[in-house]
């Protein structure tokens, strides 16, 4: 009875073994199999933005690199990661950086991803070298994992094209949306800003516009829903997520309130929605990192979103459970 009872702790030992084994193994090959929310917890992501391609979820992110304590906004990179059910997440080689736009200086902050004609454009915030100030570049890929590359040379929006603001980081967190044909880059801190954007979505086609959005600070985020526009977007300090409904992408915009609240833990409030496979979902970063996660150190989290039916955003509810796969 003894020995039987040795050789079961042994077996015991050697199944946990394996299965530490599988899941380093796992993880080795960029397979981040996690649930619930953090949705990554082998890195610091801030600043989500997902887009649907084919039957996959392409997630983008800053990656925050203070050390442990330390404050400030580290970042040098963005990452990518995929999903076929928003809770297994693959994680692909850093397919962009700061160093790869010429003109940038520094900070790797808040983007956003879109396809066109087969093409993946990828519109991000950084310091620009020269110009004072934040500025707005696009790279270009043929692969939504990239490689990327800088599709101009140059930014597309720098600090001295926008002056109704006097602060240097206003032109920041880029949006993008292509609407009947027409692309429409959305962005902005303390004023929101938006322009249309030529077929190759690497110039400005117009005069760069100002909206009026009660107590505005930044993160626009614009999508589109049964013949609604919505426009999110942080407001105030520590920020929360309100959001404004139109029937036309230029507006009138109507204020509809508070969309989501202070996100644990973290003073800065970022969202990205989406619809996949008949649900929706809000994507948002918080503090929560059980290691030494806050303002500095974030976590991407994902959580649903339902519409009333008059097309109005109910709050959202932020769990630690996260979504379910979707199927």
């Amino acid at each position: 009875m003894l020995l039987k009872s040795k050789q079961r702790v042994v077996v015991t030992i050697l199944t946990i073994g394996l299965a530490s084994l599988q899941n380093n193994m796992a993880y080795a090959q960029g397979s981040a199999v996690v649930g619930g929310n953090p949705i990554i917890k082998d890195k610091y992501t801030a600043d989500p933005a997902a887009f649907v391609y084919g039957d996959s979820v392409f997630l983008y992110t800053g990656h925050d690199e203070a050390a442990p304590g330390k404050d400030g906004y580290v970042m040098h990179e963005w990452l990518c990661y995929s999903s076929a059910d928003m809770v297994h997440w693959t994680e692909h080689s850093v397919p962009l950086r700061v160093k790869d736009f010429a003109w940038a200086k520094d900070d790797a902050w808040a983007s956003q991803v879109i396809e066109r004609s087969g093409k993946f454009y990828w519109y991000v915030a950084t310091e620009h070298a020269a110009i004072k100030g934040k500025a707005i570049g696009v790279a270009v890929a043929d692969h939504p994992t990239g490689p990327f590359k800088d599709a101009r040379g140059s930014a597309i929006i720098t600090n001295d094209m926008t002056t109704d603001a006097t602060i240097s980081w206003d032109d920041i967190d880029p949006s993008v949306i292509v609407d009947n044909g027409q692309a429409y880059l959305f962005w902005g801190n303390s004023k929101c800003h938006y322009a249309k954007l030529k077929q190759n979505m690497i110039e400005l086609d117009g005069p760069i516009n100002t909206i009026a959005l009660p107590n505005f600070t930044e993160a626009p985020w614009i999508h589109k829903r049964n013949g609604w526009y919505y426009l999110s977007y942080a407001s105030g300090f520590p920020e929360k997520i309100a959001y404004a409904m139109s029937r036309s992408i230029e507006g009138p915009w109507q204020f509809k309130g508070i969309l989501n609240e202070v996100a644990g833990n973290s003073n800065t409030n970022h969202q990205s929605i989406i619809e996949f496979k008949g649900k929706s979902y809000f994507i948002y970063h918080n503090g929560s990192l059980q290691t030494d996660g806050g303002s500095f150190r974030r976590s991407v989290c994902i959580d649903y979103l339902y519409y009333n039916r008059d097309g109005t955003i109910k709050r959202i509810d932020m769990t630690t459970e996260g979504v379910n796969p979707a199927r």
